[in-house]
């Protein structure tokens, strides 16, 4: 069956949290311990409402089924920079290029955009991905998730300026 990718609306809403509920634990219990996991899980496993009524957060569709999900924004201070925002494969799925489809997507959309260089907080596990589609890593980081509470990440780059295509 044929991926189809859209904008997702405040209606897909419950769906992406079933789906970010659901493959978080799973795709990321070999990368973090279970403390780290135990706190941040309930932080990140939950849908940015204003994020996928954005107009900038994509949906992958198999058979009316969202597997997969990912977004970005713009950096409020150099706005040709943007974010990967909130990217995640149903773990039924993994390897199969939903996250490739969806990655693909939001960067061709940022660069539409006028972005110029796309930033991404990845997870330890997603490492491999994300260099895969062309990005650099630079530095491990902590999110903030909330006061006192911190993820694990890597900070990654690519340069989405305009000449040969990386991906």
């Amino acid at each position: 069956m044929t991926l189809t990718l859209r904008p997702t609306t405040r209606a897909d809403l419950a769906e992406v949290d079933a789906l970010l509920a659901r493959a978080y634990p799973r795709l990321l219990k070999t990368a973090y311990p279970p403390s780290v996991l135990v706190t941040a899980l309930p932080l990140i496993a939950k849908a940015q409402p204003t994020l996928v009524a954005s107009g900038r957060y994509y949906a992958a569709l198999r058979g009316g089924r969202i597997l997969g999900v990912g977004g970005w924004s713009r950096d409020r201070g150099a706005p040709q920079r943007g974010h990967v925002r909130h990217v995640a494969t149903d773990d039924r799925v993994v390897r199969q290029g939903v996250g490739r489809a969806v990655l693909g997507h939001l960067l061709a959309q940022a660069q539409e955009a006028g972005v110029t260089e796309m930033e991404c907080w990845s997870t330890r596990n997603a490492v491999p991905f994300y260099a895969a589609m062309g990005f650099v890593a630079e530095a491990a980081m902590e999110v903030p998730l909330q006061p006192g509470i911190t993820f694990p990440a890597v900070r990654m780059r690519l340069d989405l300026a305009p000449g040969p295509s990386r991906r």
